[in-house]
């Protein structure tokens, strides 16, 4: 009798010992899955983001396809920096029980930088982001914080003194039996980019040949462009600056042998320019000194003169969790004669009208009467064909429309990355 008490006693401390794990590893996954259920859904509004890459990443919260459905809204903008990168501005904007949150985080990559150390540098400014809307739900319970040790404060030396030197150069040769293509560019570019002053200085390069043979029919057309430019602009205070544009240049497609330009310019920016990654309502004058050589004598008989002309520049961008838009409208004219002038408008508009409807717009507009380099003897057909000189015109415009909508699942946290991507349309490969 007391043998099989010892053994029926064994059998159970056995059993216990098996399942406990069990119970314990399934009330545990139990409890995770119920978080997660109620972790906060994000939607993150950012065009240039690796969203697999943060999707496997950031697992403790639900991304959602549509700004509507979420908790938390990531805007991402960014802008060029003086060190040929960018700078990356990252708002986080509460909806729902986040309501009265709202937080924004920066972070500046340069050009140095690969692609993975970008994406990676992006993703702890959001993990950074994230966390105050974490604390307040019961994710909190789940998370850690890890401090790195101090490091004493040392001021920054810079050795370049905020100098970013680039070299490009890039060269393209097809060819087909009836067929040569050969085009070579290369440019040069020194910038210094400070709170109190905008120097971008550069020179640069194109070379275009052409060759068709078809039958007892040849063509042979060769386009070269050169400019030597620099831009200097000297901020005042949050609203206005000051600076002024030179330019050197040559262009066969221009009919300009070479011109020289120098423009003194004053910009009001109707917003603070601590908020040009959000919105932006900017008004430039320009006024400015052309002297010019022309390849051709030109339609008024001219084969140089000296002119000078003056702009007026409107510009408003905006990117809202809506959406984004930007207009700019640009009128010009020459003091010798007020009628040759330009009139330019440029509009992109990108909203989400309703749940999973957006529309996008994308147009400009130009109304030209200041061609003063036309050459007078015209354009050859091929120089036409191939593109090789300006045409006369008074007018130029362009326009393009599209939309998308999706439906179906608000969730997108899974990856899946078998058998490449989107799928190939077209021919079989």
């Amino acid at each position: 009798m007391a043998e099989k008490i010892r053994l029926m006693a064994l059998i159970l401390i056995i059993s216990i010992l098996t399942l406990t794990p069990k119970i314990y590893s399934e009330s545990g996954r139990t409890i995770i899955e119920e978080l997660k259920d109620k972790a906060p859904k994000v939607f993150l509004d950012c065009w240039r983001c690796d969203r697999d890459y943060i999707r496997k990443e950031i697992t403790y919260v639900n991304f959602v396809r549509d700004r509507t459905d979420a908790d938390i809204h990531i805007l991402v903008t960014d802008e060029n920096t003086g060190s040929g990168g960018n700078k990356y501005t990252l708002t986080f904007i509460g909806r729902n029980q986040f309501e009265d949150m709202e937080k924004t985080l920066t972070y500046s990559s340069n050009e140095t930088e690969t692609w993975d150390e970008i994406r990676e540098g992006m993703l702890e400014v959001m993990k950074k982001g994230l966390f105050p809307f974490l604390m307040k739900t019961p994710i909190a319970d789940l998370l850690t914080i890890q401090c790195k040790q101090d490091l004493e404060p040392t001021a920054v030396k810079d050795n370049w003194n905020f100098w970013v030197f680039n070299i490009r150069l890039s060269g393209e040769l097809e060819e087909e039996r009836s067929k040569r293509a050969t085009q070579f560019n290369w440019d040069l570019s020194a910038n210094r980019v400070t709170p109190e002053w905008k120097i971008q200085l550069g020179a640069s390069g194109d070379y275009k040949e052409d060759n068709y043979d078809y039958e007892d029919y040849s063509i042979k057309s060769i386009s070269k462009e050169k400019d030597l430019r620099g831009l200097f602009v000297k901020s005042l205070n949050e609203h206005w600056s000051i600076g002024s544009w030179i330019e050197a240049s040559s262009s066969t497609y221009s009919n300009i042998e070479a011109h020289y330009m120098v423009a003194p310019a004053l910009e009001y920016n109707f917003f603070p320019y601590s908020q040009s990654t959000r919105r932006q309502l900017r008004c430039l004058y320009r006024i400015g000194f052309h002297s010019v050589n022309y390849i051709e004598r030109t339609i008024y008989d001219q084969t140089k003169e000296n002119l000078f002309n003056e702009s007026l520049t409107l510009t408003l961008e905006i990117r809202e969790p809506w959406g984004s838009a930007s207009t700019s409208l640009e009128g010009s004219h020459y003091f010798h004669d007020l009628s040759k002038n330009r009139f330019e408008l440029r509009g992109f508009l990108s909203v989400r009208i309703f749940k999973g409807f957006s529309i996008n717009l994308n147009g400009r507009y130009d109304r030209i009467h200041d061609q003063l380099s036309l050459p007078i003897g015209g354009a050859s057909l091929d120089e036409i064909l191939l593109q090789r000189k300006e045409l006369a015109t008074n007018y130029e415009y362009s326009i393009d429309i599209g939309f998308s909508y999706t439906f179906g699942s608000v969730y997108s946290n899974v990856v899946n990355p078998r058998f490449g991507g989107r799928s190939r349309y077209g021919r079989y490969r």
